[in-house]
């Protein structure tokens, strides 16, 4: 599913990289809250959780625990072969899309009715597949690593230099659908028309999520911390030229009381020396003014742009 998509790249500032990490991790809950939707209608799932669903329960342990431990092992080929792949969301993804399954199926068999019906079947599939794939991309789209199993294509036609993603990737897919099938992913429904659909025809599903949400949710990313850099850079300025303006103020104050106290006291070159130092703070004091009347000029232009009221 990795080709559908075209990552929109940015030099981002903490607050841009904080937000796609946020992007991230929402897409990662949704992936795991349309996983439970095909789960619980037993239509079939994305072939990795298909398999991993059949094995840990072979094996009488919890999915999230079990496909965790299969994640350490994929990620740890994935760190020593390409670890541009790895990012705060390989993370969330590798962590958390197992155990949000088994909470997410919880909450629904407390409140959805038991047993299967045809329209409640249509309903999960439906919301599951929309779910799943509109997570796909949100998470995809920012940019900030992807899950250890979706690193395997990549790293393989990388390193053979010959092979198509596609071919490589279906049949990474094809290899991991039959082994849940042997895992009993038929019987348990983990393995169904949904399995195949997920595998090989979520692309152009991906894809309108990217045109009408991902990439758009991107770009205001980019646009919000590029303007919130500018204007921290303003406010930041505004403060230290306020500050140094504050210092040389009292300086000056404290420099002409004690000179109005001890004039008498000082000699004609003194007097002298000391209108030389005030005329030199007032310039100093000029050019803080006109520094800050510049910054204030720069905030009343962008709120204005903004429509932003002042008061």
């Amino acid at each position: 599913m990795d080709n559908v998509l075209n990552p929109q790249k940015s030099k981002d500032n903490l607050l841009g990289k904080s937000l796609k990490a946020i992007v991230s991790l929402l897409g990662v809950v949704l992936i795991g809250l349309g996983a439970t939707f095909l789960k619980m209608g037993h239509v079939g799932l994305d072939p990795f959780t298909a398999l991993n669903i059949g094995m840990s329960n072979h094996l009488g342990m919890a999915l999230g625990t079990y496909q965790l431990s299969v994640n350490i092992i994929i990620f740890i080929f994935v760190l020593l072969l390409d670890r541009k792949q790895i990012g705060i969301g390989t993370f969330f993804n590798m962590v958390l899309v197992g155990y949000e399954i088994q909470w997410f199926s919880a909450i629904y068999s407390a409140h959805v009715a038991e047993g299967l019906h045809i329209p409640l079947i249509i309903v999960d599939a439906l919301v599951g597949i929309a779910l799943f794939t509109l997570g796909t991309s949100l998470y995809m789209s920012v940019d900030l690593g992807v899950a250890p199993y979706d690193a395997i294509a990549p790293i393989i036609v990388e390193r053979s230099k010959h092979a198509k993603y596609q071919w490589v990737r279906s049949s990474q897919d094809i290899l991991f659908m039959i082994a849940g099938v042997l895992a009993g992913g038929i019987s348990s429904g983990s393995v169904g028309i949904m399995t195949i659909v997920v595998a090989f025809f979520a692309g152009p599903l991906i894809n309108f999520w990217n045109l009408h949400i991902s990439r758009d949710l991107v770009d205001q990313i980019n646009r919000f911390s590029h303007q919130d850099r500018k204007i921290n850079a303003w406010v930041t300025g505004l403060v230290h030229a306020g500050k140094y303006g504050a210092i040389l103020t009292r300086s000056a104050y404290r420099h002409t009381s004690f000179v109005q106290q001890h004039m008498s006291g000082y000699t004609d070159a003194e007097i002298r020396e000391m209108i030389h130092r005030t005329r030199n703070s007032l310039r100093r004091n000029a050019m803080v003014r006109h520094a800050i009347d510049r910054r204030y000029d720069s905030l009343l232009m962008e709120a204005g742009r903004r429509n932003i009221k002042v008061r």
